[in-house]
């Protein structure tokens, strides 16, 4: 009896160590998002957690198991409808190397970065156009589409919040039906992928560098553009801009250049 009984105890005390444990390193939760090739929707994804390539066992857990490292792996595929290109196929997924698995949970917020670089030249055949305006100015910009070093760094900041492919993969230039492309068909097609995802915008700040020509005259129209395009408020998208101080392409007014980051929250 004795022994019956001290052999329950440790049962019972094992199996409290090792659900404490499974809470400290265990599963936690993330639905990863996938566009559903039918619906062209995005839907929840389950995925395994990307833990650190090393994960050791805590003090105190794992009565039962042996202590080992957990070794990871990530495959990534993205799923997305390319206007006019089909679809791209994402899908997180993570393998772990004695089989445990664990789903992560979407953060309240995603933050994202996006740059973009065009080239000036007098006989460019397309306009200079930021933030949708199309500005009077003695050279035009280099690019496949209408160069709009605003919208496409703003496009960028976003698909990275969302863990998705660049602009350059999901609108390539050598594509013939991007060649002249108003850019607010990339940052709309962007904000419909962060919506399915299931994120707004939380606020977007944007700083463009170029010589010349100067901008403060029509930021607020460049933001009115953007606030229109993202369905937000005007109070969450700010415009700055500088000069490069005569410095390199930009500053010699042969090139233009844009940052822009994004914080999205969950819907």
């Amino acid at each position: 009896p004795r022994l019956k009984g001290w052999l329950m105890a440790s049962l019972i005390v094992s199996l409290i160590v090792l659900t404490t444990c499974a809470k400290a390193h265990g599963p936690s939760s993330l639905r990863q998002a996938v566009v559903d090739r039918q619906r062209n929707m995005m839907v929840g994804q389950a995925v395994t957690r990307n833990r650190n390539p090393s994960f050791l066992r805590k003090l105190g857990c794992g009565v039962g198991a042996s202590t080992q490292l957990l070794r990871h792996s990530m495959a990534h595929q993205l799923t997305s409808r390319r206007p006019g290109r089909g679809s791209l196929e994402w899908l997180v997924r993570a393998t772990i190397a004695n089989g445990d698995t664990a789903t992560v949970s979407e953060p309240a917020v995603r933050i994202g970065h996006g740059w973009d670089i065009h080239r000036l030249e007098e006989d460019s055949e397309a306009p200079l156009t930021i933030g949708g305006v199309v500005i009077p100015f003695e050279k035009g910009i280099v690019a496949h589409s209408d160069g709009d070093v605003l919208y496409h760094s703003l496009t960028d900041a976003i698909l990275g919040a969302i863990g998705m492919p660049d602009i350059g993969q999901l609108f390539p230039d050598t594509d013939p039906r991007w060649k002249g492309a108003a850019s607010h068909v990339f940052l709309t097609e962007s904000h419909r992928l962060m919506t399915e995802r299931g994120y707004r915008i939380g606020n977007v700040d944007i700083t463009l560098i170029l010589q010349k020509p100067k901008v403060k005259d029509i930021k607020p129209e460049m933001a009115e553009n953007i606030v229109n395009l993202l369905h937000t408020h005007p109070s969450r998208v700010n415009i700055k801009a500088r000069t490069h101080e005569k410095v390199d392409s930009v500053g010699e007014v042969r090139a233009l250049a844009c940052h822009a980051v994004v914080l999205l929250e969950r819907i």
